[in-house]
């Protein structure tokens, strides 16, 4: 049975494609390393990760060895984690950290394009629903086993538990069948779709008008989304309000718990209207949850601030690679312009922090929360404007409809 190893598969790999995140800088801390080395290494990594997602994407869409590629990445993550556990001097974590941001690259589009071979475009939206759905229990799983076991065990159980996260996750790539995938249908071209979008190629990644208004509005939704949630932790810190190792574990608890039923409701928008309406709502989110995180103080805030987190959040992780998917429908590129968009938005969210921060110096952090919230009324506004002023249907349209003729691919 593919699709419930395909859920597993999205359940363990939550945990493996993000890395050890906050945890690596705590343990380095306690290994004596200063923030400035903490954050270099991360930004390396990282780094790494946005460079390599389109060459990667594109090396997806190549191979049929799909699940080859979830497996080498699984046991990269496994080897680097352990790596930086047992030598933690820079330069092997500076490698580790590039290794496991290159790993982390890659899962992505290779987890869509498998989802995409399996269900081909009509079921696409349904099950990217629950693989959305079944990647955030993982996530929350992950956060509170992990932080349970590194406060009786010790950080050092966390760097083990991922790589038994990346060990369920290898054995849940092996229970799906290699012959159940459909290598051209996961790299967006079924057999009807190939006469309709023959000779497309490459040239689409930069022709195509629906393709650059998607990144486009992904950069801007990540350059306000980005630095929301840290600096929300940072205010709460100035005001002396609560714990803020308890607000934090309560802030990924909320956004996951919220992201799950966001994701199936996604799904469900997506085969009844279209993407267009799933992104307008994910984009209304933001502004609201900067309005509120700017107009009111006190511990308590987190809860709604982090409840539309998990809406935006829930419902842009089965929108984008839906919505590519319908774009790129028979060019045989789904997964490299997966990769491109997922770069662009990369680069938004890691400007984020320095729009953020900036404005919170000079005006404070109200004023921050203001100005990453407007980040996503100008997306909206260019959302709205390209797919209602110009010809939208190839976002309206239901997802897994076949389109009457290629319009997604003019410029």
């Amino acid at each position: 049975m593919p699709l419930p190893a395909l859920n597993a598969l999205n359940f363990f790999m939550a945990d493996v494609r993000d890395g050890l995140g906050p945890f690596l800088g705590v343990y380095l801390q306690e290994k004596g390393w200063g923030p400035q080395e903490i954050g270099f290494v991360m930004t390396v990594g990282g780094l790494a990760g946005m460079v390599a997602t389109t060459p990667l994407g594109a090396f997806v869409d190549a191979t049929r060895a799909k699940r080859a590629v979830m497996i080498v990445a699984s046991i990269a993550v496994i080897a680097s984690s352990l790596t930086m556990l047992y030598v933690p001097n820079l330069s092997v974590t500076l490698g580790a950290q590039i290794v496991q941001g290159i790993a982390g690259a890659i899962i992505a589009p290779a987890i869509a394009a498998i989802t995409l071979g399996l269900v081909r475009q009509a079921g696409f939206a349904e099950q990217l629903g629950r693989n959305e759905a079944f990647n955030h229990g993982g996530n929350m799983f992950a956060a509170l086993a992990g932080g349970g076991l590194g406060y009786v065990f010790g950080l050092q159980a966390v760097f083990w538990f991922m790589a038994a996260m990346a060990v369920g996750a290898i054995a849940a790539t092996l229970a799906i069948p290699a012959s159940a995938i459909d290598h051209d249908a996961a790299r967006g071209r079924e057999a009807a779709d190939v006469e309709a979008h023959e000779g497309s190629g490459w040239r689409v990644l930069l022709t195509s008008g629906p393709l650059l208004v998607t990144a486009l509005v992904m950069l801007l939704f990540h350059l306000g989304n980005g630095a929301m949630l840290p600096l929300l932790g940072q205010a709460i810190v100035a005001r002396g309000e609560g714990d803020p190792s308890a607000a934090t574990a309560l802030t990924v608890v909320v956004a996951q718990l919220t992201m799950i039923p966001m994701a199936l409701i996604a799904a469900r928008l997506a085969q009844k209207q279209g993407y267009w309406i799933v992104i307008v709502l994910a984009l209304v989110a933001l502004p609201l949850r900067g309005l509120i995180a700017a107009s009111f103080e006190g511990y308590w805030v987190v809860v709604p601030v982090q409840i539309l987190d998990g809406v935006g959040a829930g419902l842009l992780g089965v929108a984008l690679p839906g919505l590519v998917a319908g774009i790129l429908r028979g060019s045989g590129h789904f997964n490299v312009g997966l990769g491109a968009v997922m770069t662009v938005q990369g680069i938004g969210a890691s400007l984020s922090p320095t729009l953020g921060g900036s404005v919170a110096e000079a005006y404070g952090y109200p004023a921050a929360f203001l100005a990453l919230g407007g980040t996503a009324i100008f997306a909206l506004v260019l959302w709205l404007v390209a797919t209602l002023a110009f010809d939208g249907r190839w976002a309206r349209r239901p997802a897994g409809i076949t389109p009457a003729e290629p319009q997604a691919f003019a410029a």
